[in-house]
């Protein structure tokens, strides 16, 4: 039998890591570069998808939302799972389940199993990805080897999306079942490392937030043993289903699902029509009973209290909504474009979206400089005005065939900047505010409106493209034409975001103990 080992531990903040540290660094790192890419991986396989299954974009669109919507929609809930089982059962658990996951993604033949898979793989990221961090606060010491601990993790998983496009690309010209089975060997060779290396838990179970608005992070238990997961004080085992919030969870998750089935039904059927009426019904009916469940709850699931007299976090979740929701809508865009319409390979797509996706990998680890010399508000408008710019550039008058130097890689440069320029801003802007006690919620909140946003912008763009089609037999540029409503949408949401952004720089003077002058 396998047995669990003691935590790794270093004997000072200026040693180096020993091979154990090391090998728990990069299983939870490795993770994280799976968790990244999976949205990716799903972008340029669509239309192989949409091809194989005789689906259109409006129902191959579930494979990039139906992720995002597990992530997303189930980000709060999976915080609490965390907290009541246990970092370490959990987190296990979970690299099975996503490993399972990915091998029924690659063998769906219908696109309900499809979204079903990709649910769960979602909601497997949600109870890895913040938890992977959280293992590393309590397990690295204070002082240099965390913090290097962490630029580590944020590396990886901000390179991801980029391993993603690639390896998409090159396993799509194959078939698009191994872009969606290729995960399952490396997370299983992650767990087995995993079950030899994840510290059972410390006394406090709950994730903690490492302190990035300071540059570095909480104090972490020293000391060698194996400590076990306990409960949170006040908590038994048997453990009920109230205080999980799973009706909470099934509602919000069930009316995000609702809004973006019938978003998507409003093409071919109308307003009018039970396709579209019926899921949009359902999804207000949902969230009002969501609203009523958290209102009764002792211990809702959305706590929205860290928003209260918190501007700059209102202010940086739309910010980085917009931003993620224009990003991947322009994805989807540029996507159908290139494959369905000009017909490229799926791998000439992968390299020539990577100009958007290759620029935030590669400056992860000096964005907190670039923060720190320029002030978040700056640099979050800067970043707006590119990604808006990118996308009136696309809107730009042109004659088809498709004319990537001078029009389409522009704009792909301007969205890679604006992410390089604000992404990393708008994280620590968010943060600026947030109490110690605060942080872990506040930043379950704004990630949560950062993945809803991806779900909405790809469904919306997915309807518009539907309903804006070409008559059967018309030629390429007719169909580049319609692609005009769903890019106005994304240029809508990039010029949504820049206005919010201006806001920012119209405010008071931040306190001295504002490291990142979010306010």
């Amino acid at each position: 039998m396998t047995r669990t080992l003691p935590a790794p531990v270093a004997a000072g903040a200026d040693e180096r890591f020993g091979p154990r540290l090391w090998g728990l660094l990069l299983v939870l790192a490795g993770n994280m570069l799976i968790d990244a890419l999976e949205v990716s991986v799903a972008v340029v396989a669509l239309p192989a998808i949409g091809t194989d299954l005789g689906q259109p974009p409006t129902v191959t669109q579930w494979a990039m939302t139906g992720f995002a919507a597990g992530f997303g929609g189930l980000l709060l809930f999976g915080a609490r799972v965390v907290t009541l089982l246990g970092r370490r059962r959990v987190y296990l658990a979970a690299l099975l389940a996503f490993a399972a996951a990915s091998v029924l993604s690659a063998l769906a033949q219908d696109p309900w199993l499809l979204l079903a898979t990709r649910l769960a793989k979602g909601f497997c990221a949600a109870l890895t990805a913040p938890t992977g961090l959280a293992i590393i606060t309590s397990t690295f010491p204070e002082g240099r080897p965390r913090s290097r601990a962490v630029s580590v993790y944020t590396l990886f998983g901000a390179g991801g999306f980029t391993a993603g496009l690639l390896l998409s690309g090159w396993l799509t010209e194959t078939s698009w079942r191994w872009a969606f089975a290729f995960p399952a060997p490396v997370v299983l060779l992650l767990f087995a490392c995993g079950l030899r290396l994840i510290p059972k838990g410390d006394d406090e179970s709950a994730p903690k937030e490492p302190d990035v608005s300071a540059g570095g992070a909480k104090s972490a238990p020293k000391g060698r043993g194996e400590l076990r997961d306990q409960p949170p004080p006040g908590r038994t085992r048997t453990t009920t289903t109230r205080h999980f919030g799973i009706p909470s969870a099934l509602t919000l998750l069930g009316a995000l699902l609702a809004l973006v089935q019938g978003i998507t039904q409003l093409p071919a059927h109308g307003w009018t029509a039970p396709q579209a009426t019926a899921p949009l019904t359902a999804a207000v009916l949902l969230l009002l009973l969501f609203q009523q469940i958290e209102r009764r709850s002792a211990d809702p699931l959305l706590n929205t209290g860290p928003l209260r007299g918190n501007p700059a976090l209102i202010r940086s979740a739309i910010g980085a909504a917009c931003l993620n929701g224009s990003y991947l809508g322009l994805l989807f865009v540029l996507t159908y474009q290139t494959q369905t319409l000009a017909g490229w390979s799926p791998l000439r797509t992968a390299f020539a979206l990577l100009p958007a996706a290759a620029p935030p990998a590669l400056t992860a680890l000096a964005s907190g400089r670039l923060v720190a010399r320029f002030g978040a508000p700056r640099l979050i408008v800067a970043g707006a005005a590119c990604a808006f710019a990118g996308a009136l550039l696309q809107l730009r008058a042109h004659a088809w065939p498709l004319d990537y130097p001078g029009r389409m890689l522009p704009t792909l440069l301007l969205v890679g900047a604006a992410f390089v320029l604000s992404f990393a801003a708008l994280n620590m802007q968010a943060m600026s505010r947030l109490t110690p006690a605060d942080r872990l919620t506040g930043s379950g909140l704004y990630q949560t409106a950062v993945q809803l946003a991806a779900v909405l912008a790809v469904a919306l763009a997915a309807a518009l493209l539907a309903a804006h089609a070409p008559a059967h037999g018309a030629g390429p540029a007719a169909a580049a034409a319609a692609c005009r409503p769903a890019l106005t949408l994304v240029a809508t949401l990039g010029f949504l975001g820049l206005l919010v952004g201006l806001t920012g720089l119209i405010r008071t003077q931040p306190p001295a103990s504002s490291p990142h002058h979010g306010e």
